[in-house]
């Protein structure tokens, strides 16, 4: 019984001096990642076996055979347990990190849903208080000058069709993030997207003042869905006219690099704060617009740049903006034809 116990604090003495040892080493690798720490466990928790062997077949005088015996059936042990707490390591490894990434992707979807509907709920409320307060107004015929009556039906219309759009946005938004967007692509003249963005735009434009200016050639041929192309243009022409001072210019232009083509879109409005450069495609962010909508129903519910990144992420595409000259410039690269 006393050689058992004996034995039994030879193995526990060496195992505890390489166990502190290696809680020594964690301590130090606490920045490093999830993989090295495991494998430092099972390297520790491995030498804690060899050293305990080899601590007691030193003081049970084993012969020079017999030890080396010993030492290499635990070595082989030891290899085969590494090994395999390598690969299964490294599984977890990656199971945490994507567990990791999968939880703050979840609170950052959460936050923008959040947002979302702070911002919506604002953009709701106020021109619905204006249209209930005008339509009362109208019913309960406290004003009967013409003038009045016919600014209170255009304010009423400018109200309803922001209110629309917003829906249609918050329609949009939806289908993309919930991966319901069934894109039908073709092979789309770039020249005819523009043309028909431009024209729908260029009454905003001229009401502020705003030049529209597009490339005379270098048009490409795209493979993208017609609809949504149609949408991205149209989107990022006027977010770039409603930020522009009057009298100011957007700049469109197109060309095609190897198997991409790129579509970019150039203001002058100011440019954009370094701080808000990597913010400006997120959900309801309108750098520090005030959040009422202009009187002449430019405004928008901040979804329009999102929208943007949701279509062309769809298209296997990317989108970026930068600060160039007296402005900014959105850049978008789809597939080419």
């Amino acid at each position: 019984m006393n050689d058992t116990m004996l034995i039994g604090l030879y193995a526990l003495a060496a195992a505890g001096v390489v166990g502190l040892a290696g809680a020594g080493a964690l301590r130090l690798l606490r920045g490093r990642s999830i993989l090295v720490h495991v494998l430092v466990l099972l390297a520790v928790t491995v030498l804690a076996v060899v050293a305990g062997v080899a601590t007691v077949a030193q003081a049970m005088f084993l012969s020079a055979h017999d030890l080396w015996v010993v030492l290499v059936t635990v070595a082989a042990s030891a290899v085969i347990s590494l090994a395999v707490g390598a690969v299964f390591g490294s599984r977890l490894a990656a199971s945490a990190v994507w567990a990791q990434a999968a939880r703050e992707r979840e609170r950052r979807l959460e936050a923008g849903r959040r947002e979302l509907v702070a911002w919506v709920s604002h953009d709701l409320r106020t021109p619905l208080a204006g249209l209930r307060a005008m339509a009362e107004a109208l019913e309960d015929r406290v004003i009967d000058d013409p003038a009045t009556v016919d600014e209170y039906h255009r304010r009423i219309r400018i109200e309803t069709d922001r209110m629309t759009q917003l829906v249609d946005d918050l329609f949009e938004l939806s289908r993309i993030n919930a991966g319901a967007l069934h894109l039908v692509p073709t092979t789309v003249p770039l020249s005819e997207i523009v043309s028909d963005a431009i024209a729908g735009v260029a009454p905003l434009a001229a009401s502020r003042r705003i030049r529209l200016v597009a490339a005379d050639s270098g048009w490409p041929l795209v493979r993208a869905g017609e609809r949504e192309l149609t949408r991205i243009v149209s989107n990022l022409l006027i977010n770039s006219v409603r930020y522009t001072p009057a009298d100011g210019t957007v700049h469109i232009a197109a060309g095609r690099e190897h198997s991409s083509v790129w579509l970019a879109v150039s203001d002058t409005c100011g440019g954009i704060p370094d701080s808000d450069l990597g913010r400006v495609f997120d959900v309801a962010f309108r750098g520090e617009r005030a959040r009422t909508p202009g009187t002449d129903g430019s405004g928008g519910g901040g979804l329009g740049l999102a929208i943007v990144r949701g279509l062309v992420e769809a298209h296997g595409g990317r989108v970026g903006v930068r600060n160039i000259g007296p402005g900014c410039q959105f850049e978008v690269r789809l597939p080419a034809a």
